[in-house]
């Protein structure tokens, strides 16, 4: 993560969040940002966003005419947003409007985070807000988005990339994987854990796993890594190392590793040290202290290396992050 902070909202309002929805886009991730920003929260006791569907029309038909969307704001809309979700569609070698173009780049002007989930990346693209940045997309598009769009930085292998005013994700599932970053991001792990389970997702995956897991359900049964992962989970605190979950799951290291990127599209080191960062988060945001207590809680065993991680991984201190998530700090939804 890039930006020191959370992306707060408007000076005594909560963060916008805003979604334009342009003929043609995909309604799965429309159906993920719904579901992770404009869902009420009885569960945690409080919304953590305000949610507004946008478009440049008064009915706009879905992908392949699935559907019709009508009721929702017009594009003005998109000019309050602190966050803003851009189009993402299909076809992506069709144009953008221009009136959707123009409003994603007065956001940008005035500083507002912008989103794209899948081929939304494109339209980012095309309003020229992307060039000399970091994105992604899906990987079928790949070779067709880097001709057109050289000057942009594009790592199509990756879930999703975090470049600080401008998140991209790749196909379909990842927009989860983002909006619960985003959550993480704005709210601290707690919250996006919270989120998570009523999503029934698994909480964390960074940004950095590949796009395409070889085998993502196990062909047979006792394959599954389940039973060896909630054995280590329950475990961040003690000396684990790869080769003692190798031992658990009876395999050899490198037949371990190759599970792991076939099934999680991961390492079994960076997993267990994703595991131990976001529990030394948990940890933190329950008022745990003082540091050197988290880090031998989470796993993570010195100050120096808690404070290396959550640095890369969040873009805080560990006493920043304190003061934005742990006990006492302002719940006010952004």
């Amino acid at each position: 993560m890039s930006q020191e902070s959370s992306h707060p909202g408007r000076e005594g309002g909560p963060h916008r969040v805003v979604v334009i929805v342009d003929e043609n886009s995909n309604p799965f991730e429309l159906g993920c940002a719904t579901e992770v920003f404009g869902l009420r929260r009885p569960e945690i006791g409080r919304d953590l966003y305000e949610f507004t569907l946008c478009s440049p029309e008064p009915r706009t038909l879905m992908r392949d005419g699935f559907f019709t969307l009508t009721g929702v704001a017009d594009l003005e809309a998109a000019d309050s947003a602190d966050t803003l979700i851009v189009p993402n569609r299909p076809d992506v070698e069709v144009p953008r409007r221009p009136a959707v173009l123009d409003a994603v780049r007065r956001a940008h002007t005035r500083g507002a985070r912008l989103v794209g989930f899948c081929s939304g990346a494109f339209t980012l693209a095309e309003a020229g807000v992307l060039d000399g940045r970091r994105a992604t997309a899906h990987w079928q598009w790949a070779d067709s988005f880097r001709a057109r769009f050289p000057t942009v930085q594009l790592e199509p292998d990756v879930l999703f990339v975090d470049d600080g005013d401008i998140l991209t994700a790749a196909g379909s599932a990842a927009a989860l994987d983002l909006g619960l970053h985003l959550v993480r991001r704005d709210h601290g792990a707690e919250i996006a854990n919270s989120v998570s389970r009523r999503l029934v997702f698994a909480a964390h995956r960074d940004g950095g796993q590949r796009q395409f897991v070889e085998r993502p359900v196990p062909e047979v049964p006792d394959e599954s890594l389940a039973p060896v992962l909630a054995w280590a989970q329950a475990r961040l605190d003690a000396p684990l190392a790869v080769p003692d979950i190798a031992a658990r799951a009876a395999l050899s290291p490198a037949t371990l590793h190759r599970r792991f990127q076939a099934q999680l599209g991961t390492t079994p080191l960076a997993w267990l040290t994703g595991e131990r960062l976001a529990l030394a988060c948990r940890l933190i945001e329950r008022g745990v202290s003082p540091l050197d207590v988290v880090a031998r809680r989470s796993g993570l065993g010195t100050t120096a290396n808690l404070r290396a991680l959550m640095r890369r991984e969040t873009g805080l201190t560990p006493s920043a992050y304190r003061r934005r998530f742990g006990p006492g700090a302002d719940d006010t939804p952004w």
